[in-house]
């Protein structure tokens, strides 16, 4: 293993700042949901039409990511979504109607997608360089972003900091984030050269097809929580704003432990138990939630749930990033990011679809029920590699 270059000790920082920015602002959209609801009026169905947008549109945006990040890189891409977030979240605070809301929504699910794509497009090949796991610790720099934004909507909220003011605010940190770390990203290599190929992705399709299910199981199980945990304590519980943003922030602690621990248990346990007890331990916090009665035992079991669940999504890429030739990772890459937003369209429309019929209580039974599944799935997470040569069955069903 060579010791990395310190340009590419630059691009490591510069691409879990990238992460964290990502988690920042979206932490601060999602915990101020409440805020939201009570300014415009809307109510429960509402809302959950303005999570499918969305989840909707960052698809498309991960699409787009794929398609300028062949064509010219990773970098690019990340930097250019990166300041469609901030463009979109000047629009989205200073919105003077709920039209001009859902627009700039809208603008802001196509900057989510690229970002979430192009983050762990550089992450990966970061990784390849690096030569040993290292992708978790990016997404522990996520979940340090989304610490950040919830603690900050909460000290927001506590000194009655206007909505317009704190989401204005994460915008601008978002562009200047971006300014300051963009040109250290990692430039395209060899083996991550711009290509204009429509050929399909030479991948075996059902260990691919394995860490999308997995990957869209975990998303639901987090976007349930960052979507619904403010309204379930706020509504339910009776929380006061700034007590129920801690939910998000007690899970993405959590999660942080997880994700900066995940890369030593996988090297000391394999991928295969790590998602087993990472997912049996979702199931246990979120059995707490679901029979909580007061605000601080339904964060201790958020706590415990992202003391499990957050390690499985860096995994998902890893494994993926093994599967991919060296000239399509990006394209791979992007592609199971697709499945993150079917499982952000679960954890965020049929959640608080079963809440809107009953209420969240019985809407965080399916959740529990994801992190069963992906105890189930754990298998998918084998460390096979596709090789040159490979017998033509394997990789008889492609990608298209």
């Amino acid at each position: 293993m060579t010791l990395p270059t310190p340009a590419l000790r630059a691009a490591r920082v510069s691409t879990a700042v990238g992460f964290g920015l990502q988690g920042m602002f979206l932490a601060a959209l999602l915990t101020q949901l409440p805020q939201f609801k009570d300014r415009y009026g809307f109510d429960d169905s509402t809302i959950v039409i303005a999570v499918v947008l969305v989840s909707l549109v960052a698809a498309l945006g991960s699409v787009l990511a794929e398609y300028v990040a062949t064509r010219t890189s990773s970098k690019t891409t990340l930097r250019a979504g990166l300041f469609v977030i901030a463009g979109a979240g000047t629009g989205i605070a200073f919105a003077p109607s709920p039209a001009a809301f859902f627009t700039g929504f809208a603008v802001y699910g196509i900057g989510l997608g690229m970002v979430d794509a192009a983050t762990n497009m550089q992450a990966v090949a970061i990784q390849h360089r690096y030569g040993r796991s290292i992708l978790s610790s990016f997404h522990g720099a996520w979940s340090v972003g989304a610490i950040v934004g919830a603690l900050y909507v909460s000290a927001c909220s506590a000194l009655e900091v206007s909505l317009p003011v704190s989401i204005f605010g994460a915008a601008v940190a978002v562009a200047a984030g971006t300014l300051l770390m963009g040109p250290r990203l990692l430039e395209a290599g060899p083996e991550a050269e711009a290509t204009t190929s429509a050929a399909p992705l030479a991948i075996p399709m059902r260990p691919f097809l394995a860490l999308g299910a997995a990957m869209a199981l975990f998303f639901a199980i987090d976007f349930s929580v960052g979507n619904w945990s403010a309204l379930y304590l706020k509504e339910l519980l009776l929380a006061s704003a700034s007590t129920a943003a801690l939910a998000v922030a007690a899970y993405q602690a959590a999660g942080l432990v997880s994700r900066l621990t995940g890369d030593f248990w996988v090297r000391r346990h394999g991928e295969v138990a790590v998602v087993r007890v990472g997912a049996a331990i979702a199931a246990l916090g979120l059995v707490v939630v679901i029979a909580a009665q007061s605000p601080t035992v339904a964060i201790i079991g958020f706590l415990i749930v992202g003391l499990g669940a957050p390690v499985i999504a860096p995994l998902c890429f890893s494994a993926a990033g093994r599967l991919a030739p060296p000239d399509q990772t990006d394209a791979v890459i992007a592609r199971l990011n697709l499945f993150n937003y079917a499982g952000t369209l679960v954890g965020g429309a049929i959640v608080g679809a079963v809440a809107a019929v009953s209420d969240l209580r019985i809407g965080f039974v399916l959740p529990l029920l994801f992190a069963v599944a992906l105890f189930l799935l754990a298998p998918a997470f084998r460390p096979n590699r596709v090789v040159a040569g490979a017998d033509s069955a394997d990789l008889s069903r492609v990608v298209d």
